[in-house]
């Protein structure tokens, strides 16, 4: 298991520098999505682990709350991202 959570930690940090230095915002929002399907496999991890099921019930409300922000997100970059 520790060596899922390293390589997993590893890519999020991969995508989180993505995140920052990204040249566009569509590669941003694709980079906060990656970002969050790792933290959403890292709960699942970490439940697995320690046996505690409500780190799976705070992933499923954070899965879900991601998901509702990358879908307002893009609708708003879709309509021109606050620029006129």
């Amino acid at each position: 298991m520790l060596i899922a959570e390293s390589l997993l930690l590893l890519s999020l940090i991969a995508v989180l520098y993505l995140l920052v230095r990204g040249p566009h915002a569509w590669d941003r929002l694709l980079a906060y999505n990656a970002a969050s399907n790792r933290i959403f496999v890292l709960l699942a991890l970490i439940s697995v682990i320690s046996g505690r099921h409500s780190y799976l019930d705070a992933t499923i409300v954070y899965a879900a709350l991601s998901f509702l922000g990358v879908v307002i997100l893009a609708r708003f970059m879709e309509r021109g991202g606050g620029h006129r």
